[in-house]
C-alpha cells in the first residue's frame, strides 16, 4: 500500500508549468542548436524531457513556436547576466573591459546560443521577426553600452561621435566570431585557437581592440 501514495514525477512536473516549460526549453535549445530548426525533432525533446508532444504543443503552440522561445529564453539569459555586472560602479574604461570580457567569455562557453544565432541568420531572421519580445529584450544592452560611453566622454576618456548600436555590433562580431568560425578558421592557418593560452591571448586582444576603438587619441 506504501507504493500507492509515492508522488508520480511525471505528474508532478505537470502540475508544475514553470518547471516544466524551463525543462523542455533547456532540451530543444540542444536540440535546435545541433540540429537547426528543420532537423529538430519534437518527438526528441518529448522523449528527454519525459512529457509529450502534446504537452509541448500545448504550452508553445507548435515546433516553431518552440524554437522562438528558445530563441527569446537565448537572448534573455545573456541580458539578464549582462544586467548584474554592475558597471556603473566602474569607471568606464574598466566597465568597458568588463563587459568586453564578459562577452567574450559568455560566447566562448556558450556554443548553443552561437548556432542558434546563426541558424536564425540563415533563416533571414524570419522567426525572430515574429517575437513580440526581442526589442525589448535587448533595450538594457544598448541601454548599458550608451551609460557607460556617455560617462566616458563626460570624463574625457572616450571620444565623441560614436553609435552605441555601433559599439555593441562591434563587440558582438569581435567575440563571436572566435566561436561561429573556429572549426574553418582554424583548418585553413593550421590553429587550434581554443587552447586556453590561444583564448587568454584572444580575449585580451579583443578588449583592447575596443578600448583603443572608443578611447581618445
Amino acid at each position: 500500500m506504501d507504493e500507492a501514495v509515492h508522488s508520480n514525477p511525471a505528474r508532478s512536473r505537470t502540475n508544475d508549468p514553470a518547471r516544466t516549460m524551463a525543462g523542455i526549453l533547456e532540451v530543444a535549445t540542444a536540440e535546435f542548436a545541433e540540429k537547426g530548426l528543420a532537423g529538430g525533432r519534437i518527438d526528441e525533446i518529448a522523449s528527454l524531457t519525459r512529457t509529450s508532444k502534446r504537452m509541448i504543443y500545448y504550452y508553445f503552440g507548435n515546433k516553431e513556436g518552440l524554437y522562438l522561445a528558445v530563441l527569446e529564453e537565448a537572448y534573455r539569459k545573456v541580458r539578464a547576466i549582462e544586467a548584474d555586472l554592475n558597471l556603473e560602479s566602474l569607471t568606464p574604461e574598466e566597465g568597458l573591459r568588463r563587459l568586453v570580457g564578459f562577452t567574450f567569455d559568455h560566447h566562448h562557453g556558450n556554443t548553443p546560443y552561437i548556432r542558434l544565432v546563426m541558424t536564425e541568420n540563415i533563416n533571414r531572421g524570419v522567426y525572430l521577426a515574429q517575437s513580440k519580445n526581442i526589442q525589448e529584450l535587448n533595450v538594457p544592452a544598448i541601454q548599458g553600452i550608451r551609460n557607460l560611453y556617455d560617462r566616458g566622454v563626460a570624463s574625457g576618456v572616450f571620444r565623441p561621435g560614436l553609435d552605441p548600436v555601433d559599439i555593441h555590433a562591434s563587440i558582438s562580431a569581435l567575440t563571436f566570431f572566435n566561436v561561429s568560425n573556429q572549426h574553418t578558421f582554424g583548418l585553413i592557418f593550421k590553429l587550434d585557437t581554443q587552447t586556453p593560452e590561444a583564448l587568454a591571448i584572444r580575449r585580451a586582444n579583443v578588449i583592447d581592440i575596443i578600448v583603443r576603438y572608443l578611447r581618445l587619441p
